[in-house]
């Protein structure tokens, strides 16, 4: 089919970055680049024709009117109008299909012009709102998909975008949309309250559908049992004591469950298996955490696994923790526009499941767009880690070596490891200065860093761990059974203020620990 045009309007000066970003993204995305092609006025080769004479033609000849909102209404001719009002009563006059993406600022912070332009375009056109230049795109991306579908272009549809043949709103758990709702609300300000019916919150979140049928993605987010529908949509772990796979294996798990539910446990099972530094009770009684390999370095690998997969295949994601590196795989692959290269750079943003990475953006799971496997470069060389290194031979699989071991290539029946001296270096003096520690008793971790009394999220926030069950089997409960701490409310466990403190035979055993990690 021939291209579709769009033209973008906007005020200019206002919109810089989101033009340049929006046109880069239009170009380049592997999915909408072969369906549109991107119009700006700044863009256009010059003429000898008047600038209004362009870009009111620009919009003649585009087959799809986009606009965005802000604050400023723009530069106005003798006429009080500006080029912005101008391109969109073009657009409405030769009945131009026309979207527009509205930012989110407090209407007393517009522009007494704009905020009656804003009433003229939601009176005339379908419209989304957006606080960030993420937020812009993936509403681009739904808007361009849905049009696709309407228009008849699009005969099929991604598994993030497909509708389930038989789920139905009750399968969702409401409990899971609260706890989603109170997250969203404190890291991006989600617009939605507590209490929101489920079908307001999946609608606002494109998961479900006017007549209720529910979105692939919404299952995997807040389905009571997930796997029901997907079964091969967990994350398998596993640990081994040398650096390649042999048996015994000393621990594995198949995680099921929501997505943030494996995650966080396989966040979690990588963390209980890699050395940490314990700090010194020079600098402070409570011993600081600081793992081998940074928490957040574990998350973004796992993050990026689990919301980038490809969820029509039958293979899982593969978390593999082995005596001299971790390494995460996924069944998925990488866009056309993007290399092992690109990766370790900030870089454009091409989600496989835009609907998934919506929902873990608003968690804060994914920070920014196309920063996430930069960070994870940018981290490990703060750490003193070897580069890390992406395979994409099978899947797209990220290897992080760890600097507490040396091996060589011969130890290995995956992957050589680098031999830089530079890499080598910087592994070996961070571990010594570091000091991490084979403290494997995962009670004598939560004992070194007790303080007083101290709460479950507390104690959880200190350890860096997020999965409550895990933290509750591993760590609290085991040490509690062994009397090395007590609650300080005991006649009303489950009360919400509920503390923990050492036992005399808890705060023995710390002193012990603390003078053997000296």
């Amino acid at each position: 089919m021939k291209k579709l045009k769009i033209f973008i309007s906007s005020v200019q000066s206002e919109f810089t970055g989101e033009r340049k970003q929006l046109h880069n993204h239009l170009l380049n995305d592997p999915f909408i680049s072969k369906y549109f092609e991107p119009v700006m006025f700044e863009k256009l080769p010059a003429s000898v024709k008047s600038a209004e004479k362009v870009y009111l033609e620009g919009v003649k000849k585009a087959d799809i009117y986009l606009v965005l909102i802000g604050k400023m209404y723009g530069n106005e001719d003798e006429k009080g109008i500006s080029p912005t009002e101008k391109e969109f009563d073009k657009a409405l006059k030769y009945n131009k299909d026309a979207l527009a993406f509205i930012k989110n600022y407090n209407l007393e912070e517009l522009d007494i012009k704009e905020k009656a332009f804003l009433k003229k375009i939601e009176k005339h056109v379908t419209y989304k709102r957006f606080n960030e230049t993420y937020d812009l795109l993936q509403e681009v991306n739904r808007a361009f998909v849905s049009y696709l579908q309407e228009k008849g272009y699009l005969l099929t549809t991604s598994f993030d975008a497909t509708l389930h043949p038989y789920a139905k709103l009750h399968d969702i758990d409401i409990n899971k949309i609260n706890e989603f709702i109170l997250s969203a609300r404190q890291t991006r300000n989600f617009p939605l309250k507590p209490g929101s019916t489920a079908e307001k919150v999946l609608i606002h979140l494109d998961l479900l559908t006017g007549n209720e049928k529910i979105i692939n993605s919404a299952l995997l987010i807040f389905s009571k049992n997930p796997q029901k529908y997907f079964p091969s949509a967990v994350v398998k772990c596993a640990h081994f004591h040398g650096n390649k796979i042999e048996k015994p294996i000393p621990d594995h798990r198949v995680i099921k469950g929501d997505v943030f539910e494996q995650i966080n446990e396989a966040v979690d099972f990588v963390l209980a298996k890699t050395p940490v530094s314990v700090g010194m009770r020079t600098i402070s009684n409570q011993a600081p955490v600081a793992y081998e390999i940074p928490r957040p370095v574990v998350t973004e690998a796992i993050v990026n696994a689990v919301a980038h997969r490809e969820y029509n295949s039958r293979g899982s994601v593969e978390v593999w923790l082995f005596k001299n590196r971790l390494e995460v795989k996924n069944p998925g692959q990488l866009p056309q526009e993007l290399n092992a290269q690109k990766l370790e750079e900030d870089h454009g943003s091409y989600p496989y499941n835009p609907r998934l990475a919506e929902v873990l953006y608003q968690t804060g799971y994914i920070e920014r767009f196309g920063t996430g496997t930069g960070e994870i470069f940018r981290l490990t060389e703060e750490a003193g880690l070897p580069k890390p290194v992406f395979d994409l031979n099978e899947g797209v699989k990220i290897i992080i070596y760890r600097p507490s071991y040396q091996a060589t290539v011969n130890d290995t029946t995956h992957v050589a490891l680098p031999h830089t001296d530079q890499a080598t270096d910087q592994a070996t003096d961070q571990a010594k200065k570091i000091r991490y520690k084979e403290i494997n008793n995962l009670i004598h971790r939560l004992l070194l860093i007790f303080s007083g009394e101290m709460s479950r999220q507390e104690l959880m926030n200190k350890l860096e761990l997020k999965h409550r069950p895990t933290f509750r089997n591993n760590y609290l409960n085991p040490a509690h059974e062994e009397g090395l701490i007590e609650m300080t409310n005991p006649d009303k466990p489950t009360i919400e203020t509920q503390k923990y403190r050492l036992t005399q035979k808890g705060k023995k055993l710390k002193n012990k620990l603390q003078d053997e990690h000296q």
